[in-house]
């Protein structure tokens, strides 16, 4: 670099006749040279680049506070930034807006518009939402990698109580965390095989005894079985809310609702089923127990819970609401559409079965969706026709939405296995500054001993920012910090 007063380097041309809007500047970003002219530059003096016009005058020292180098006699300025971006932040001059190239990380292009101090609403909007995204990844990063941190640290301050709420809740919250809790999250997804293998096998009726009064029933061994089930969703459930950090949430939430709906009905059809003969007949005790036996399929669900599957899923179908809401509205204009004419079509056969529009949904249902139970039917020629036109329509009405629902199914999967990915790399690199950070410090006492006692914050950063590129700058306390995401380009 060149420092004023340098005799190397010719005084900075201060002359006054140049106009700014005439001056003509070269600027080299990363080997890629650039010329640009005052009158552009001008249009948004708030930029670097408008600021390299007007720094010439000001001497040797308000140049290198811009940029990185500057060769007097070519009047070119050099910047060690990213050329690529750079390409794309120019756009701002002539067109009045940006646009990212595909390739480029959106957290290090809004690094470089902050270099280059152009702000970000002339970025585009497709750009904006990529540029969002990217930022919601960082902080779902940051968030999990948080949350095994916190599982990791042992607070010394918390009681006992505490402590021992924190492992119940691991233990039957993350699976992943050792191997007893592995155990028994297998062990639970054998009990909801088992009680909905048991629900399914209690139906068939040669595995049914026949009560005093006649009446089928389950076989005892059957019911013992789900009982014990019964009794470990109950345990689990129980010590699952009292080991909650979070009580409400806990109760709220969508899955810990489905535990409820498949523990409820057990101990509600006991109570109807003892106690509920004094309190009415006994065949609507018998009507209520059957009606709550049927709400037992709601274990199945309870499946989710430990399938990845299921809730990448079941969040495939919530991102995919609008495109399932066109599915049902196609569906629904061609039910009314081909139904309608389906039983005018029909009339004049003495022997029709479309005897009114409604009944005639039915037919349309099930001939749109390829089903065609054949207990409907046309019998005449045009009838048959309108048939052939409702179910070609109707598969084309199913087929258009699927494509978009696998997409978002396939996306946010391959998202997750990301995320999880690079949550274990951020600590894998913590782990390693870490521990060269400690081996540098070592180093550092034995080679110089006077230093002991000149510990400050300056020589612990210095070691962080040798390695800033591996700390997520959610989870540190410094703002400097970038992430390894951050730094990809």
């Amino acid at each position: 670099y060149k420092m004023a007063g340098d005799s190397r380097f010719p005084d900075v041309d201060t002359d006054g006749s140049e106009k700014s809007e005439e001056m003509e500047i070269v600027v080299n970003v990363g080997g890629v040279r650039q010329v640009f002219y005052g009158d552009n530059l001008n249009q948004y003096p708030e930029t670097r680049l408008a600021e390299l016009v007007n720094c010439l005058s000001g001497g040797y020292d308000s140049i290198f506070s811009l940029c990185d180098d500057y060769d007097p006699g070519k009047r070119e300025f050099y910047f060690d930034r990213d050329p690529d971006a750079f390409k794309c932040i120019i756009d701002v001059y002539y067109f009045g807006e940006i646009h990212m190239k595909k390739g480029i990380c959106p957290i290090c292009f809004k690094n470089e518009m902050e270099f280059w101090k152009v702000d970000l609403k002339f970025l585009d909007d497709c750009c904006k939402a990529h540029l969002s995204e990217k930022k919601e990844e960082l902080e779902e990063i940051a968030r999990r990698v948080q949350l095994i941190l916190d599982d990791l640290g042992i607070d010394a301050s918390e009681s006992r109580w505490k402590k021992c709420q924190k492992c119940i809740w691991k233990f039957l919250e993350k699976p992943e965390s050792s191997y007893p809790a592995r155990v028994i999250a297998v062990l639970s997804f054998l009990f909801i095989l088992t009680s909905s293998v048991v629900m399914c096998v209690g139906t068939i009726p040669d595995l049914q005894v026949v009560d005093a009064e006649g009446n089928r029933m389950e076989h005892p061994t059957l019911e013992s079985i789900e009982t014990a089930c019964i009794g470990w969703f109950t345990m689990e459930y129980v010590l699952r809310l009292i080991s909650s950090p979070n009580k409400l949430h806990f109760a709220l939430s969508f899955m810990n609702i489905v535990d409820v709906l498949a523990i409820l009905p057990f101990y509600v059809s006991l109570t109807l089923t003892h106690l509920g003969a004094k309190l009415m007949e006994l065949s609507n005790v018998q009507q209520a127990v059957q009606a709550l036996r049927i709400m037992r399929i709601a274990r199945i669900f309870k499946l989710a819970r430990h399938s990845s599957g299921l809730q990448t899923l079941t969040y495939a179908l919530k991102r995919s609401f609008k495109e399932l809401g066109l599915l049902l509205m196609y569906l629904a204009v061609g039910i009314f559409v081909f139904s309608a004419l389906g039983y005018t079509m029909e009339q004049s056969h003495p022997e029709t079965l479309f005897k009114s529009i409604p009944q005639s949904f039915w037919w349309a249902i099930i001939t749109m969706t390829t089903v065609g139970y054949g207990d409907i039917y046309p019998k005449t020629t045009l009838g048959k026709l309108n048939a052939a036109i409702s179910f070609l329509c109707g598969v084309i009405a199913i087929a258009l939405p699927i494509h978009p629902i696998i997409n978002n199914f396939v996306r946010y999967y391959n998202k997750q296995r990301v995320l999880e990915t690079a949550a274990k790399h951020e600590l894998e690199l913590m782990e390693l500054n870490s521990a060269e950070g400690k081996a540098a410090g070592s180093r550092s006492e034995l080679e110089d001993p006077s230093k002991e006692g000149r510990e400050s914050p300056f020589y612990s950063s210095r070691i962080k920012v040798s390695h800033s590129d591996t700390f997520i700058h959610l989870l540190s306390e410094e703002k400097h910090y970038r992430t390894r995401l951050q730094s990809c380009k």
